[in-house]
């Protein structure tokens, strides 16, 4: 059922592989192994942009990000990004793969991070406020963050730059 998922997300991205005019499904191999796009383990939140594909999955045994070249038809290895102590959550990725944004909650904290795979960099764009963050999205050149945050007991919009200033919400320049 997994797979069925993930090729219904990819199938509505089928225009990437070049064929233009009818919409075709992508067929990916299956990998018991966890090597490939499709594997036994559950996988969630998929999200597509450009050539690439990141979701979460609890293929190596905690909830991890994993980014997917459909040009190249493979995993791509992200150094520094996954920890074992963290469950990662909701990921998007900027247009050309370079930035990755998603949640994660590290002793019952949650926070935003963001991955920059050219230098291998993560940092944490939430690390001053003391609430509880989620859903984070990229602009399409990974410049701009939003994410949902639970400020005076109600779920609010905040926009941070990619340097991890805030944009709009709490601590913004007007």
């Amino acid at each position: 059922m997994k797979r069925v998922i993930v090729l219904s997300t990819l199938a509505m991205t089928s225009l990437l592989s070049g064929c233009v005019g009818y919409p075709r499904l992508l067929a990916e191999p299956f990998d018991p192994g966890g090597r490939s796009l499709n594997s036994i383990s559950e996988d969630s939140s998929p999200r597509v942009a450009g050539r690439f594909v990141v979701l979460t999955s609890d293929r190596r045994f905690s909830q991890d990000v994993y980014l997917y070249d459909l040009q190249e038809r493979r995993l791509v290895d992200l150094p520094g990004l996954n920890s074992l102590d963290a469950i990662a959550s909701s990921p998007d990725v900027s247009e050309d793969g370079r930035y990755i944004v998603f949640a994660a909650s590290r002793q019952g904290r949650s926070d935003i991070y963001i991955y920059d795979r050219s230098i291998r960099q993560l940092r944490n764009l939430t690390s001053d406020l003391q609430m509880t963050v989620r859903n984070p999205t990229l602009s399409a050149d990974g410049s701009t963050i939003a994410f949902e945050a639970d400020a005076n007991g109600q779920w609010d919009i905040f926009v941070y730059d990619r340097s991890g200033r805030p944009i709009v919400g709490p601590g913004a320049m007007p």
